[in-house]
C-alpha cells in the first residue's frame, strides 16, 4: 500500500489528471445519477481546497509583485493587460460569429414559450467599477470579491513599497516585506501538497457532471455545443499565432499551462483555478510583478470563452427564431457583447447575464436563453479552459514586450555611453 501510495506521489501530475478525468467520464455514464450523489463530495473538497488558497495567493503573491518594479512599470503593464483583455474578448465575439455563419446552430429548432427562464439582473459597469473599491477589506474577502481583493492588495504593496523607500521606516518595511514574502512561499508550499488531491477531485467532479448532463442532453442540443467548441478551437489556433508573432514557444506554454487547462475545463472556474495558473506562470518564468495582478484580475474580468458562447447563443437564438444577424446586428453583438463580459465581472450566473444583455439589446427571444441553461455545464467547461488560457497567453505576450523594452533601453544606454 506504501509503495502505491509513493508510485502515485511520483507519477506526472498531468498523467494522473488525465486519468481521473476518462474515469470520471466512464463512471458518469455508466453509474449516471448514482455517481454524481456518492461522489459529488469529493469534487466540493477539491474546489473547497482551491478556493482556500485564493486569498493568500492573492495578497502576498501581488504584494511581493508590487515591490520587485517600480509604480510606473506597474502603471504601464496594467495598461497593456487591460488593452488585451478587451481586443481578445471582441475579437473571441467576431469568431463565435464566423464559426456559427459556416455552420448555422439553431436552423429548424422550434422555441417553446416553456423555455423561458428567470435572468439575474444585470449589475452595470458602473457598479463594478464602484466594487473595486470595498467599503470593507474583511468583507472583500469574505465575499471573494476578486477585484477588491487585488485594490486591497495592490493598496498595501505601494503602501509597503513606500516604507522600504523612506529612511525612517525602512527596517520596519523591510521586516514586514520579508514576512509577507515567507508567507507566500508558504503558500505554494500548501499548494504542492493539495495538487496531489486535484486528479481525485477531477474524477469526481466530471463523474458527476457527466452523470447529471447524461447523453440525451448532449445529444438533443449536440450541434450548438459543437459549433461552440469549434470556435473554441479557432480561437485557440488565433492564441498559437499571437503566441509565434511574439516569440513564444507555443509547446513550452502548453507544455506548462496543461495542468490549469484542464483543472478550469472539469470545475468550471477560472478563480477556483487561480492557484494552479499561478503556478503555470511561475513555470513559465514570467515576471511576478506582471502576473501577480494579470492573472487575479483576468480571472475576473477576461472572458474570451464566455465572449464565444454569447457569439454563437445569438446566431442560435436569430436561426431559431428564422431570421438571421444583419450585418447591424453582428456589429452590435461584438460591441454589447465586449461590455457586458466586463460590465458582469464575477457576478455569479455571469455566462446567463451577458447572453441576456446581448439578446435584450438586439432583440432575440429571452426563450432561447432558457433553451441553452440545458447545456450550461457542457459549455461552460470549454468556455472556462479558454478563458484561463488567454490569461495566461496574454501574460506571456506582455511579459515578452516588457523583456523587448528592457532590452532596447539597455541598447540606448550602451550608445548613449
Amino acid at each position: 500500500m506504501k509503495t502505491l501510495f509513493h508510485k502515485y506521489l511520483d507519477a506526472s501530475l498531468i498523467l494522473k489528471i488525465t486519468i481521473g478525468l476518462i474515469l470520471g467520464i466512464i463512471v458518469g455514464l455508466v453509474f449516471g445519477k448514482e455517481a454524481a450523489t456518492v461522489l459529488a463530495p469529493f469534487g466540493d473538497l477539491l474546489l473547497r481546497l482551491l478556493q482556500f488558497l485564493i486569498i493568500p495567493l492573492i495578497l502576498f503573491t501581488l504584494i511581493v509583485g508590487v515591490n520587485q518594479t517600480s509604480i510606473t512599470n506597474l502603471g504601464r503593464m496594467g495598461g497593456k493587460v487591460f488593452s488585451y483583455y478587451v481586443v481578445t474578448s471582441a475579437l473571441a465575439i467576431v469568431v463565435g460569429i464566423l464559426v456559427s455563419m459556416v455552420f448555422k446552430p439553431g436552423t429548424g429548432i422550434q422555441l417553446k414559450s416553456s423555455d423561458a427562464v428567470d435572468i439575474p439582473e444585470n449589475p452595470g459597469a458602473v457598479h463594478v467599477l464602484l466594487h473595486i473599491v470595498p467599503d470593507n477589506i474583511v468583507q472583500a474577502f469574505t465575499e471573494m470579491n476578486l477585484l477588491g481583493m487585488i485594490f486591497t492588495a495592490f493598496a498595501f504593496g505601494i503602501a509597503i513599497a513606500s516604507l522600504r523607500g523612506s529612511d525612517k521606516f525602512k527596517q520596519t518595511g523591510d521586516t514586514v516585506y520579508t514576512v509577507i514574502e515567507g508567507l507566500n512561499e508558504a503558500t505554494f508550499r500548501l499548494m504542492n501538497v493539495i495538487l496531489q488531491y486535484v486528479p481525485i477531485g477531477i474524477f469526481a467532479i466530471m463523474a458527476k457532471t457527466v452523470g447529471t448532463q447524461g447523453v440525451h442532453t448532449l445529444l438533443s442540443l449536440g450541434h450548438v455545443v459543437m459549433v461552440l467548441y469549434i470556435a473554441l478551437i479557432v480561437h485557440l489556433g488565433v492564441y498559437v499565432l499571437f503566441m509565434l508573432i511574439s516569440g513564444i514557444s507555443p509547446l513550452k506554454f502548453f507544455s506548462a499551462a496543461r495542468t490549469p487547462m484542464l483543472t478550469s475545463f472539469v470545475t468550471q472556474s477560472s478563480s477556483g483555478t487561480l492557484p494552479l495558473t499561478l503556478q503555470a506562470a511561475q513555470k513559465l518564468g514570467l515576471s511576478k510583478s506582471l502576473y501577480s495582478f494579470s492573472l487575479p484580475l483576468g480571472a475576473t474580468v477576461n472572458m474570451d470563452g464566455a465572449a464565444i458562447r454569447i457569439a454563437v447563443s445569438a446566431v442560435f437564438a436569430a436561426n431559431a427564431m428564422g431570421s438571421p444577424l444583419s450585418f447591424t446586428d453582428m456589429l452590435q453583438v461584438v460591441l454589447v457583447g465586449t461590455l457586458a463580459s466586463i460590465g458582469t465581472a464575477g457576478v455569479p450566473g455571469a455566462g446567463i447575464i451577458m447572453i441576456a444583455t446581448v439578446f435584450s439589446q438586439i432583440g432575440l427571444p429571452m426563450e432561447a436563453v432558457g433553451l441553452l441553461t440545458a447545456i450550461d455545464a457542457l459549455v461552460g467547461m470549454g468556455c472556462t479552459s479558454l478563458n484561463v488560457t488567454g490569461d495566461l497567453v496574454g501574460t506571456c505576450i506582455i511579459n515578452q514586450s516588457e523583456k523587448k523594452r528592457s532590452r532596447d533601453l539597455s541598447c540606448i544606454q550602451e550608445s548613449g555611453h
